[in-house]
């Protein structure tokens, strides 16, 4: 038996004894981290509570009762809370009557104010140059980051971790000989247990997990020093994680969510106390999002209905995650959406999870069922291609879950598609049906969706169609449906603008407006200012260009919206080279979600052009700030769809819109029913997707009518000119 060189095993011990320190270090990192984030947080409140005192009136003090002479302070210049916050003791006791014990009194009532000011802050991470806080911010975003970063890599490495800690424990508790004197008196038994462990520790310090474990000490120390600039550039591209962490942090009250709408309080501890295991789940949920799927897993059967951007995608994902975790068996999801949406969720399924993912369209359909069934994962396809596969699911598979995303779609009883998906409820043990539409006002259906997943309400809803826009309808129906709007959960949302530039018609955009309602077509008096070939001659591009001039001196990129693929042609090619790209109904899902790729990469003052129908829905804009419409839309849902790919989860700074109008015109027209209806469509269509009881405003009578008021206007212009 050969004596080990106690002298290299010595140095080996050592390194896996510090190595594993480190690894304990790195997790005792995360309580660290967190009280970092907290402090800077409670600095950035604390800075908003000052500024807010400017609003408080002094006269606030009268109420403490103290018996302050606040007539006298107002008498001194002292207009509110922040001017005296920022005094100094002894310009308080300058004013008249104001002495030490008073002033201390006013101290105290002034922190109250601002303790109190500062608990109801919500962070708002404001990334503008010369923003209030902006070096605060700055300090959080990147502290955010680390922690984000090493997260990732405390996930990464949490088994390896542990085995190293093993490991280092065994030969603490393995009684080896640590010398060579030890080793000469000791006996023949204990001599064999130290070679066999040195030859262990020989093997652990060259193995490839042990290097593996070294390097990721180096990545954990780039990870927990990232640089401000690259920090800042993360948060641009995925602020949802940033405030995800601050909100799960609970580290300012104004930062803690609004988690659920209308649901009794009893149902809803149940829900939270559903336990949700992420490990198949790559991303951060919002506690919101996190309800969401937990009330997914605990009702089994449900109708999700939150708000457009609020990611009903990501909390199916993460509910199908806990379902591939927890059950331990070869699971089948089907996912049935609109072929527009198809490769988003594959995208968003290898992004967020381990579940393999299987488009079942076009040539490829057949050979991707078969994987599907043999291997399991996600099955994603679209209403029509349900058809093709619905005979070989139908009483031959057993489904973990059936998803119906964008589930208005199945409102007729009657259609193919509604028939198809009905095969498949006995063949599931959980649905979830998911919409962005506002049902509680089409409570037909409603019940249609209803009774899909829960037939024994169906009665139940019709019965409460009376009262379906009041908070106790949601209440009744809180074990089946659950909806969530942006104003309630996304409190970080940065602010919208919506303004209206209004352009003096060209001759040459007169000459063709007037040709335009001579032709009586409607469609072509809509694209006035876009009607000439010479663009240069437009009053709506001449103000479309300075628009993007200034948004490229702002750093912003710009999704510029026309109904109309005349205008979408016209106004790419005079753009040029700042245009990355068009989006036409035309274009495939894929080539349209590679286009938005491409604008987040693209340099500010970058432009993507879009028909409105065919960019407003399945895309996520975020890197866009701005947004121009070419002309007025025909339905308040079309503009609103499209404001909801950019202001959205994820949107990061101030939303600018612009609609370009031509007075004297349609726009004119146009402008004044959709004000008109605006409210109506606010009231009772929200920001939906398919806001069907308001599409139909611009009836054929109303463009009948608003042709004529065009040709009167301009027809006796026409005549005298001949």
């Amino acid at each position: 038996m050969n004596k080990p060189n106690f002298k290299d095993l010595k140095k080996l011990i050592k390194a896996i004894d510090d190595t594993n320190e480190v690894f304990k270090s790195i997790f005792n990192d995360r309580i660290l981290q967190e009280n970092n984030i907290k402090d800077l947080c409670n600095k950035i409140a604390g800075m908003e509570a000052k500024k807010a005192l400017f609003d408080v009136s002094v006269d606030e003090l009268k109420n403490a009762k103290a018996g302050i002479r606040v007539q006298a302070l107002v008498d001194a210049g002292y207009a509110n809370l922040g001017q005296i916050a920022k005094a100094t003791d002894y310009e308080i006791q300058a004013v008249d009557g104001i002495g030490e014990k008073q002033t201390e009194a006013i101290r105290n009532i002034v922190t109250e104010f601002a303790n109190s000011l500062a608990s109801g802050v919500t962070i708002h991470l404001d990334i503008e140059d010369g923003s209030y806080n902006a070096a605060e911010n700055a300090a959080l975003i990147t502290e955010l980051a680390n922690y984000i970063n090493c997260e990732k890599i405390r996930k990464d490495v949490s088994i390896g971790a542990s085995n190293l800690n093993t490991f280092a424990q065994n030969i603490k508790e393995s009684k080896i000989i640590r010398n060579s004197v030890h080793w000469l008196f000791s006996s023949q038994a204990s001599k064999q247990n130290t070679a066999s462990m040195a030859e262990n520790i020989y093997e652990f310090c060259n193995s490839d997990f042990f290097e593996k474990m070294l390097h990721t000490i180096d990545l954990y120390q780039e990870a927990s020093h990232t640089p401000q600039s690259v920090a800042i550039e993360s948060f641009k591209r995925n602020s949802a994680d940033f405030y995800a962490l601050l909100e799960n942090l609970g580290n300012v009250t104004g930062n803690k969510p609004f988690i659920y709408d209308s649901i009794p309080a009893q149902l809803a501890e149940k829900i939270n106390e559903t336990e949700l295991n992420l490990d198949d789940f790559r991303g951060t949920l919002r506690a919101y999002q996190a309800f969401g799927a937990k009330y997914v897993l605990h009702q089994k059967k449900v109708l999700l209905g939150d708000e457009m951007g609020l990611g009903k995608t990501i909390q199916a994902i993460a509910a199908m995650s806990h379902i591939q975790t927890t059950e331990q068996k070869n699971c089948h999801f089907l996912i049935v959406c609109p072929a527009s949406v198809l490769i988003n969720w594959a995208r968003e399924l290898k992004k967020f999870s381990t579940i393999e993912a299987f488009v079942l369209h076009g040539q490829a359909l057949e050979e991707a069922f078969q994987k599907w069934r043999e291997i399991g994962g996600a099955a994603i396809t679209n209403y029509e291609s349900l058809g093709k596969i619905v005979d070989n699911i139908d009483d031959h598979m057993s489904l973990s879950m059936l998803i119906i995303d964008e589930a208005h779609y199945m409102k007729n009883p009657d259609a193919k598609r509604t028939m198809y998906i009905r095969r498949l409820d006995n063949e599931s043990e959980r649905i979830l049906l998911m919409t962005g539409t506002p049902l509680e006002n089409r409570v037909d259906e409603m019940c249609n969706l209803i009774d899909f997943i829960r037939p024994d309400m169906t009665k139940e809803v019709k019965s409460l169609a009376n009262i379906s826009h009041l908070p106790q309808f949601k209440e009744k129906l809180a074990s089946v449906y659950i909806r969530r709007t942006r104003q309630q959960v996304l409190k970080e949302l940065p602010e919208i603008a919506q303004e209206q530039e209004w352009c003096s018609l060209t001759e040459e955009d007169r000459e063709s407006y007037k040709e335009a309602i001579l032709s009586g077509s409607f469609p072509a008096m809509r694209r006035v200012s876009f009607l000439q070939e010479d663009m240069s001659t437009s009053s709506k591009c001449t103000r479309l260009l300075e628009l993007l001039d200034q948004a490229s001196d702002d750093g912003r990129k710009v999704i510029i919206y026309s109904f109309f693929r005349d205008t979408l042609s016209k106004v790419s090619a005079i753009l040029g080279s700042r245009c990355i790209g068009v989006i036409s109904g035309d274009t495939n899902m894929s080539t349209r979600q590679l286009l938005v790729d491409k604008l987040s990469d693209a340099p500010d003052g970058s432009v993507l052009v879009s028909q409105i129908i065919a960019g407003g829905v399945g895309l996520n804009i975020q890197a866009a700030s701005i947004v121009i419409f070419c002309e007025p839309q025909i339905k308040p849902s079309l503009e609103s769809q499209a404001l909801s790919r950019v202001y959205r989860m994820g949107q990061v700074r101030n939303v600018l819109v612009y609609r370009l109008l031509c007075p004297d015109t349609i726009d004119d027209e146009m402008m004044l029913i959709l004000d008109e209806k605006q409210l109506e469509f606010d009231n009772y269509a929200d920001e939906s997707v398919v806001a069907g009881a308001f599409d139909n405003i611009m009836d054929k009578e109303w463009i009948t009518r608003a042709i004529e008021k065009e040709r009167q206007k301009y027809l006796p212009m026409v005549i005298n000119a001949d």
